[in-house]
């Protein structure tokens, strides 16, 4: 279950260097009673590791300014209808978009969010967060540390920056070990929007030799599945560009199980690809869009939420179940609280009319484009 310090208390991360400090092992609050075992019986039950996976976590402005209170920040509407089924995966991983750089707080284009946002994100029950982004240095390199230091007193396990070259390679690959499945976490971004990290920080960049020495490395550690999460392709595209296909075929082809995509700010689509050769299916999805900001343009106004079920049986993993929600962000504009919410489609119903209009156009577009486009997976609604 999630909940407040979820990453330290449901994640066991394993460093790839020795003497990196491992976050403390999951722990069952009850002993699970075993079932009887004939002396014939040589097989065991599957393991299996639910996750999920959110798009861009952003704070502009107008998201700081609603949730500005006289004692500081109040986030508790953003989450408060996803937050659930958030905590239902075992693992929750994010995009965190934006520098936790502290003052002065800024939206777009240098963004600085307030650290009571990445509070309410552990709260919600995200465990992961990829700082590999174009807007991790907007603050410099002494606000991409203060991110990290948040990050790192929040018990939150992170990948995609590093205050030197040591904690790079001893932190990237990221191992997360979880009900027996080890899982090997990569994360890469296209660009820092012009701005150079500041000797010794560290971010990294998508460069293909580089991250064929990654997977090298992930391999190394025998992970069930290695994931990669890149920032990739063109803002407001809803398709991808030949670029990102051409890159998730290679990573494919070195070793990369699933790939997880971000950066265009609106939704792409999703692949399930089988694998005849390696017996396996493979998730790819270009653009999980925003999760929440406060950009209001055609099809930035959404994104979504992908599911995915890994099953080790034998030693062998595979893919056992995969599927997606759509997710509108509601905004100060259309709501008597004045305040920005992440809405589910099981709620359009309970929105004021001008909401629902601009949600029910979200979905008609959202669903268009999959129906077109996607493969092997389906929409699910909570």
């Amino acid at each position: 279950m999630h909940g407040l310090h979820a990453s330290a208390q449901r994640l066991r991360i394993a460093a790839l260097a020795l003497g990196m400090m491992c976050l403390p092992a999951c722990t069952a609050s009850q002993p699970r009673e075993e079932a009887p075992v004939q002396e014939e019986q040589t097989d065991t039950l599957p393991a299996t590791l639910s996750l999920i996976f959110v798009g861009d976590l952003m704070q502009h402005q107008s998201q700081i300014d609603a949730a500005m209170r006289k004692e500081g920040f109040d986030y508790s509407a953003s989450f408060r209808h996803v937050a659930q089924e958030i905590q239902k995966s075992d693992i929750a991983i994010g995009n965190l978009e934006c520098a936790m750089g502290g003052k002065p707080y800024a939206g777009y284009p240098c963004f600085s969010a307030p650290d009571e946002f990445l509070h309410a994100i552990r709260d919600a029950g995200v465990d992961v967060l990829s700082t590999a982004n174009n807007h991790c240095l907007d603050r410099g390199s002494k606000g991409g540390l203060r991110t990290i230091h948040l990050l790192d007193s929040l018990s939150i396990p992170h990948l995609g920056t590093y205050p030197d070259s040591a904690r790079q390679a001893a932190t990237h690959p990221l191992i997360i070990e979880k009900n027996g499945i080890k899982l090997a976490l990569i994360a890469y971004t296209y660009a820092t929007n012009g701005i150079k990290a500041t000797p010794p920080f560290r971010v990294n960049y998508i460069d293909e030799k580089q991250i064929a020495q990654d997977i090298a490395r992930a391999k190394s550690q025998q992970p069930d599945a290695i994931i990669a999460l890149m920032h990739w392709g063109e803002e407001y595209h809803s398709l991808p560009s030949k670029a990102q296909k051409t890159l998730a075929d290679k990573l494919f082809s070195q070793g990369v199980t699933h790939i997880i995509g971000s950066h265009p700010h609106v939704v792409q689509p999703i692949e399930l690809r089988t694998d005849s050769a390696a017996a396996t299916r493979r998730l790819l999805v270009y653009s999980l869009g925003n999760f929440i900001s406060g950009m209001s343009a055609n099809k930035t106004d959404g994104g979504l939420m992908v599911r995915m079920t890994l099953e080790k049986h034998r030693q062998k993993t595979t893919l056992k179940h995969a599927d997606y929600s759509l997710v509108w962000t509601l905004r100060p504009a259309h709501n008597a609280l004045k305040d920005y919410s992440l809405i589910p489609p099981s709620h359009i119903d309970s929105l004021q009319p001008s909401a629902q209009y601009l949600f029910r156009r979200f979905l008609k577009q959202a669903r268009t484009l999959f129906e077109q486009h996607n493969t092997g997976i389906a929409e699910k609604e909570f």
